[in-house]
């Protein structure tokens, strides 16, 4: 899939006044500073879609944009170690919590993990709720360009392991980075099929 067009449509913090258009969306979504800035804007082709910033957590909204014009790209606020205030934390994770729990839109949710880094208790929590809540979501290890190939195999197949504790199978997932574009067709290649097999059900 080629993307002609990415814009802007709306910030927000409430779920019921995001877009009401009805076209699938994919959410974005990882540990504060994964690099989920910096691969939106790789794989939209624009250089400032998503703010890119050196400090943990500059997303703070919901931000939708509009994938040539018949799917949204949704940039979600990053969990974890962002050096927000408690109070700012916790409504991050409510209003996080009632998007993915009531977007009826969402066809898929992207899952960003620093391929540099073993397995981290706060992604396999994440990933557990989107399981526990039957919600579609695929893996994006980031920064791949920054370790070794062996290295990088060394960890995914950490993460493989650590997953298969406690899931049947490893979900769909892609290696990338937004520096040299790696894993860029693939994914949205995954994304083009899936706006395919769901179209029906947005008609």
């Amino acid at each position: 899939m080629k993307i002609k067009s990415a814009e802007f449509v709306i910030s927000n913090t409430d779920v019921s006044k995001c877009p009401k258009k009805q076209i699938p969306e994919y959410a974005f979504i990882g540990r504060s500073n994964v690099g989920k800035s910096s691969l939106i804007n790789m794989l939209t082709n624009h250089k400032k879609l998503a703010k890119i910033s050196g400090k943990p957590g500059k997303t703070q909204l919901i931000n939708h944009f509009i994938i040539n014009n018949n799917w949204f790209l949704v940039d979600l606020p990053g969990y974890g170690y962002a050096k927000v205030s408690k109070s700012k934390r916790q409504s991050f994770q409510k209003f996080i919590k009632d998007y993915f729990l009531n977007r009826e839109q969402l066809v898929c949710s992207f899952v960003l993990v620093d391929s540099r880094h073993e397995p981290q208790k706060i992604d396999l929590e994440f990933m557990g709720f989107l399981g526990e809540n039957g919600i579609p979501f695929c893996i994006i290890f980031t920064k791949a360009d920054k370790l070794s190939k062996t290295k990088l195999q060394q960890n995914l197949t950490k993460y493989k392991n650590e997953i298969l504790k406690t899931w049947e199978s490893v979900p769909t997932h892609f290696v990338t980075s937004a520096e040299t574009a790696i894993g860029k067709e693939d994914v949205l290649n995954f994304i083009g099929q899936v706006n395919i097999d769901v179209a029906q059900n947005f008609v």
